[in-house]
């Protein structure tokens, strides 16, 4: 295989499922949400666990935008802001969160009543609308590549498209027969995975009107957990897919070849990619694994610090993580 993806490490805490990882762009921090009821804090230098945050609930969602990072628990999503400390509780779920999304200075949260709240980044958040119309929880919410959008998939098999701008919805989309436990946001185009063992690619109808056709149908063995999507070094996107049978299968597109497959002691519920190759996962056990994808160009030099050179990304800073020693150092794209 021209690839290779090595495990750097695995932290232990958690005492039930992760749901949710966010790495917060210029920060040295990563951090994770469980059923446990906790959000935890990892050091990126040393990979020790620096904080811990009882919630009081199992937390459902986990998202970072800015300096703003975000938890759904049951009744309440909470914010941090990590610049200056400030820490805020948002009334006005009811339910548990299990999704959330921030774009447009709004934040959504989706509910286990198939509602999804909406704030606006005001003062520093106002509550200004629920949107209604699913009839099981809303699993899964992702904006849409041109940020007019916003995507929701529902236990009730169907996604619901919302135009950002009326906050109404304007389609519902009805092609899964299983939950729809993820979305994904490539191009023009939208891959919804479910329950159903499918995989499907939308794309808008010559109708336009947001109204949206399958064009394309990936079977597989097992349930759909989740997606995400990122590029290689050389720009081609990939879809990262976790399975029902603890697997994490990872496709290039648009062909759905199968590029690589990793396994985890349980369900993985929870990815997020990092800078430098750098993928984290987190299980139904609780466990936070750690792993790096190799270009071959980089596989001689996997015993060092590296840094990596791509265009366009100037002064991004994540974490990377040294192979043989597990430990976490500060990687800056240049």
């Amino acid at each position: 295989m021209a690839h290779e993806i090595v495990t750097l490490a695995n932290l232990q805490g958690h005492e039930k499922a992760i749901t949710g990882i966010a790495l917060p762009q210029r920060s040295s921090k990563l951090y994770t949400a469980s059923k446990d009821g906790t959000v935890r804090v990892w050091d990126c230098n040393t990979g020790q666990c620096i904080r811990v945050v009882n919630l009081g609930s199992e937390a459902g969602a986990l998202i970072s935008t800015g300096p703003w990072v975000f938890c759904g628990a049951r009744n309440v999503v909470k914010a941090w802001n990590i610049e200056t400390n400030a820490e805020f509780s948002l009334d006005g779920p009811v339910g548990q969160v299990r999704a959330m999304e921030f774009d447009k200075e709004m934040l959504f949260a989706g509910t286990d009543k198939g509602v999804v709240m909406v704030w606006k980044a005001k003062g520093p958040f106002e509550l200004v609308a629920s949107l209604t119309g699913h009839t099981a929880a809303v699993v899964c919410l992702r904006i849409g590549s041109s940020a007019t959008k916003l995507y929701s998939g529902s236990g009730d098999n169907t996604i619901k498209v919302w135009d950002l701008e009326t906050l109404q919805c304007v389609a519902t989309l009805s092609g899964h027969s299983g939950v729809v436990t993820s979305l994904v946001c490539w191009d023009q185009f939208l891959i919804s995975g479910s329950l159903d063992c499918t995989i499907k690619v939308w794309h808008m109808t010559e109708a336009g009107n947001f109204n949206l056709e399958v064009i394309y149908t990936h079977d597989v063995e097992h349930g759909i957990v989740a997606l995400f999507g990122m590029h290689d070094a050389q720009v081609k996107p990939v879809l990262f897919c976790s399975s029902s049978d603890n697997s994490i299968r990872l496709y290039d597109l648009p062909s759905f070849t199968e590029r690589a497959i990793l396994f985890g002691k349980q369900e993985v519920l929870a990815i997020q990619v990092g800078v430098g190759g750098l993928f984290f996962s987190g299980d139904a056990s609780g466990l936070l694994s750690v792993w790096k994808w190799l270009e071959p160009a980089v596989k001689a030099r996997d015993d060092k610090r590296i840094a990596l050179r791509k265009r366009g990304r100037e002064g991004i800073e994540g974490c990377g993580w040294h192979p043989n020693k597990h430990i976490c150092a500060r990687l800056m794209l240049t």
